[in-house]
């Protein structure tokens, strides 16, 4: 078995998945990485073993026999930021937004790649903080409000309510505002993911980071797309 590039203890994945042949692949693959993996077959197992610690990424799929993978996401992120990642047979758009508004860091449609699975889940486990100012003080961005160590960011004195990803994808427009990031660029400020899916990736979250922002009064809309190019924000 390769040697873990994680210290000890080693990193759990949970992977809940009620079709035998996937989760026997994934949790080889996982294992064959050196990573520690446990499998569940129902959804409601998921937020007891979450709360009793030691995991450190859900594996999730949406249609579990018991349970809306939607719905234990929904639970989830009431008590736990442990990313999540979506598996599922369908790859309409509305899912993809649906999960991620709930606050999922990533979806997989069925049928997938278990080694690019294993890859995603170490973006996950290798993502950092994005670097920010003290806590309680607040970077003004006209009308924004930026807290960098508390992962926070305020328009118009109104506490945006974002996934970890929004506001990755926020902090580093914010961060230069008026400047035109790459899509990669972009990623690379909050989380990995193959250079295949970065696109849509971006574009997914910043749809639903326009949607949170146009709630909260934002119009017109603040970030701009430069097609072929990236987005910017006008702050």
């Amino acid at each position: 078995m390769p040697r873990s590039i994680y210290a000890c203890p080693m990193p759990r994945v949970l992977i809940a998945e009620d079709e035998p042949a996937i989760a026997d692949a994934v949790l080889y693959a996982l294992r064959s990485e050196g990573l520690e993996a446990d499998h569940c077959l129902l959804g409601r197992e998921v937020l007891p073993r979450v709360r009793a610690g030691g995991v450190d990424v859900v594996v999730l799929d949406v249609g579990l026999p018991d349970a809306s993978g939607f719905d234990i996401c929904r639970e989830l992120r009431a008590v736990s930021d442990v990313p999540v990642i979506f598996l599922t047979a369908r790859n309409d758009e509305i899912d993809r937004v649906l999960g991620l508004e709930l606050g999922a860091d990533d979806y997989m449609a069925k049928p997938f790649s278990p080694r690019e699975l294993v890859a995603r889940v170490r973006a996950r486990l290798r993502r950092v903080p994005v670097a920010g100012v003290a806590a309680d003080a607040w970077t003004l961005r006209g009308e924004f409000a930026l807290d960098g160590e508390g992962h926070r960011i305020r328009f118009r004195d109104q506490l945006l309510d974002l996934t970890r990803y929004e506001y990755a994808l926020l902090s580093a427009l914010l961060q230069r505002p008026g400047a035109i990031l790459t899509r990669a660029q972009l990623m690379d400020r909050g989380w990995d993911s193959d250079a295949d899916s970065a696109d849509r990736t971006v574009d997914t979250h910043i749809k639903t980071l326009r949607g949170k922002l146009r709630a909260a009064g934002a119009d017109p809309d603040p970030i701009r797309t430069h097609r072929g190019l990236g987005y910017a924000i006008e702050a």
